[in-house]
């Protein structure tokens, strides 16, 4: 067999074998991820974004202000980079059965699908991401992991067609509640 078909069944095979975290590895970890609890009040958090060679392209701040009425978690996110844009977010977040919730945004594609299980919380969405010559559509997987009572930490896989082209790393810590 040639070497680059070799290496080609080599890379297709790891991918379809490797190993990845399951939410459910999480279920005995403490403390409890808690997100209405945890965004409930003001949040700040800091972060940056890795393109596909993990080379950082950009840095940011979040102001987060959280507020729960009933089974609904309201989020403001204001962003600020390290260029100077500036952008806000505002999620809607409705808390279901066991551990899951739906959550709406304007810059999300349809809804966005969530389950906490132990420190840990799985966060799903198509997002369109703004970029030098548009707009493209992308698949975030948020995996979010809670360290403590103000501290969170995130990493999100940013997918086209299933391949992964960028990474986002985000630590939250709680202001006040």
């Amino acid at each position: 067999m040639k070497p680059i078909r070799m290496f080609f069944y080599t890379v297709l095979l790891a991918t379809l074998v490797g190993c990845s975290a399951e939410l459910a590895d999480y279920k005995q970890n403490e403390p409890n991820f808690d997100l209405f609890g945890y965004f409930n009040g003001t949040t700040k958090a800091w972060g940056m974004v890795q393109d596909y060679t993990d080379k950082q392209t950009r840095r940011f701040e979040v102001d987060i202000e959280g507020k729960v009425l009933g089974n609904t978690l309201t989020l403001t996110e204001d962003f600020i980079f390290a260029d100077g844009e500036q952008s806000q977010r505002v999620w809607a977040i409705q808390r279901s059965s066991n551990g899951f919730y739906i959550g709406r945004a304007d810059d999300v594609i349809g809804d966005a699908v969530g389950q906490e299980v132990g420190n840990a919380l799985q966060w799903q969405y198509d997002f369109l991401l703004k970029t030098d010559d548009g707009e493209v559509e992308v698949t975030f997987d948020d995996w979010l992991y809670r360290h403590d009572e103000t501290r969170v930490f995130n990493i999100t896989k940013i997918k086209k067609f299933g391949i992964e082209v960028g990474q986002v790393t985000l630590f939250f810590e709680r202001v006040n509640k």
